[in-house]
């Protein structure tokens, strides 16, 4: 254990004084370079801002109109009938959109079920083996200027799909 502490402590300090020592050997302007980089980070998120907003302001509408739950009590009876929480819907819908989101949703249902309850480990297994697709392509395709996002959209709520589901059956024989 000491060693792992050891090398966590030491690894960015290392990889740090390698990287400058290489740019002084290279004779690289290693400052300049790194606020040319910084000034190109504060452009990008700032390109990002208006993605940013309309992945925000979707989510609240979607939310506070009551269409999200309206969705999930239609399919209750289905959910039932294969053994999967209701409760738990409303992330697996919301997490291929926003992290932020799900994980103001798993930290409810963590503080109403509990973490060690059924629905608490799931929650917990769903938001670490998931990912936000449209965010990554809303924010990310975005940024670089990609109009046509072709395949990437339907490989990756696949996987986010095959995650969900995954994570169900996953949870279900670890923690029946």
């Amino acid at each position: 254990m000491e060693i792992i502490t050891l090398v966590s402590t030491w690894l960015i300090p290392t990889f740090l004084l390698v990287v400058l020592s290489v740019a002084v050997i290279k004779r690289v302007p290693a400052y300049e370079l790194f606020v040319e980089g910084g000034k190109e980070g504060v452009k990008m998120a700032f390109s990002l801002l208006p993605f940013l907003v309309g992945m925000i302001v979707s989510i609240a509408i979607l939310r506070s109109s009551g269409a999200l739950e309206a969705f999930i009590n239609s399919i209750t009876p289905l959910l039932q009938m294969v053994g999967i929480p209701a409760d738990i819907m409303p992330l697996a819908l919301v997490r291929p959109i926003s992290g932020t989101a799900a994980l103001g949703m798993t930290t409810e249902l963590i503080a109403t079920h509990g973490p060690d309850s059924f629905i608490g480990r799931l929650a917990s297994t769903m938001q670490g083996s998931t990912d936000t697709t449209l965010y990554i392509l809303t924010v990310y395709f975005g940024a670089v200027g990609i109009r046509k996002m072709r395949y990437a959209l339907k490989v990756g709520l696949l996987a986010d799909l095959i995650a969900i589901l995954s994570t169900i059956i996953i949870v279900k024989i670890v923690f029946g």
